[in-house]
């Protein structure tokens, strides 16, 4: 759907975009600006009898953004919510993966956001640099065939306004996409990432922060129980409470020889950092929560169809999903909700960082969409359980997989 911006309203529509906080007098404002307007409220279509200029205007994602957020403060129901997505320029060695609907070149003027109805067998392109391999933990800026996060697709509604999320493994992936899709939704964010993904952070902090909420860096080794306490002191003492805590960080390392090439320190690393974690930082940021608050662990589809590469990480991920139950029932009478994620094969730095070529080229292949999938489309899952639409599903694990089962 194209970019329109256009001077000269004349109608309803004109007067529900000055709610938003649009300036009618502001005719040097929209000389210059470049964002998308939604749709008239009653013909659902953009068409010169509301947009009589019909011009296409330029300017920088920046500027715009400076002036208008997508997280605009909570509007009454009647008022029309601005569709707006902004393309913030990368300086980044790699290429995201284009979407099928909108082409390799996401440009102003055919730039779709998630609602777009599209084939989700061709939305995305599978990878083809699949041969790439990193060092552990594996960073988004050196991956040729970069993931998309949503930056130029997802678009906010206001869901999120005023809360106060911690997010682990924060700086790429999974992470990143649910920092950004909470920013547009209004929240502000505490990150957590080890030092060594200082620079993917620092994207992130860029992307949180284009959209005026604030981005608060908290790097660190989550396998050390002063450094789960420390995060979560840093969101009271920053943000003022916590009310989503999102368990995302985890460790995996694909070792094709099975139970004989796992080692105890291997074994280890990935029970500190995917439960441990999870385990102490629950703990702690219970009691800064209130009722209506949300805890989002991240399972996965190993969790019930485990990879005998994968063994000790599939069997955190069923931990996580038994103690996402128990919690759940837990915490129901406090008011809190627990609920848990379980991506499918998404593209992120973790899989050229830690599994051999001849698994990363199939990766997602075998799934019933055949491809495999991007962070921005597992974000909208956490965006879901934040949100109040959620009020009566707690205890649950909601399958983001590209068709395979979890039950």
């Amino acid at each position: 759907m194209g970019a329109v911006v256009a001077a000269g309203f004349t109608c309803e529509h004109q007067r529900r975009q000055q709610d938003l906080g649009y300036a009618e007098a502001d005719d040097q404002h929209f000389k210059a600006s470049s964002f998308t307007i939604s749709p008239h409220p009653a013909c659902n279509t953009f068409c010169s009898q509301h947009y009589p200029s019909g011009r296409r205007l330029n300017r920088s994602a920046t500027e715009h953004q400076a002036q208008h957020r997508l997280a605009a403060p909570r509007r009454s129901a009647a008022a029309v919510k601005p569709a707006t997505v902004f393309t913030r320029p990368r300086a980044l060695t790699g290429q995201r993966l284009p979407r099928e609907c909108r082409g390799t070149e996401a440009t102003m003027d055919d730039q779709t956001d998630q609602t777009d109805q599209t084939d989700p067998t061709r939305q995305y392109d599978q990878p083809e640099h699949t041969d790439e391999q990193q060092p552990h933990p594996g960073l988004t800026q050196a991956m040729q065939d970069q993931p998309d996060h949503g930056e130029d697709s997802y678009r906010g509604s206001s869901r999120l306004t005023g809360k106060r999320a911690v997010i682990t493994g924060a700086d790429s992936g999974i992470g990143r996409a649910v920092a950004l899709a909470f920013a547009r939704e209004g929240a502000d964010v505490v990150l957590s990432y080890l030092e060594a993904e200082e620079a993917d952070a620092d994207e992130t902090v860029g992307l949180v922060e284009a959209e005026g909420r604030k981005a608060i860096r908290c790097p660190g080794d989550i396998r050390s129980e002063e450094t789960c306490q420390k995060i979560i002191d840093t969101a009271v003492e920053q943000l003022g409470g916590i009310d989503v805590l999102v368990n995302n960080a985890a460790y995996q390392m694909a070792q094709m020889g099975g139970i004989a090439d796992i080692t105890t320190e291997q074994f280890d690393q990935v029970m500190k950092t995917n439960l441990y974690a999870m385990f102490w930082l629950c703990k702690k940021a219970i009691p800064h929560m209130e009722p209506g608050a949300t805890i989002i662990n991240t399972s996965s589809v190993q969790a019930v169809n485990p990879s005998p590469e994968l063994l000790d990480y599939a069997t955190t991920k069923a931990g996580i999903h038994n103690f996402t139950k128990a919690l759940a029932q837990e915490l129901a009478e406090k008011g809190i909700r627990v609920n848990a994620v379980a991506p499918g094969p998404i593209w992120t730095p973790l899989i050229p960082a830690t599994m051999p070529t001849q698994k990363a080229q199939s990766h997602g292949a075998s799934t019933p969409l055949g491809r495999a999938g991007q962070p921005a489309e597992v974000a909208p899952a956490y965006v879901f359980f934040a949100s109040q639409e959620s009020s009566y599903i707690t205890a649950e694990m909601l399958a983001v997989t590209g068709g395979q089962p979890v039950t």
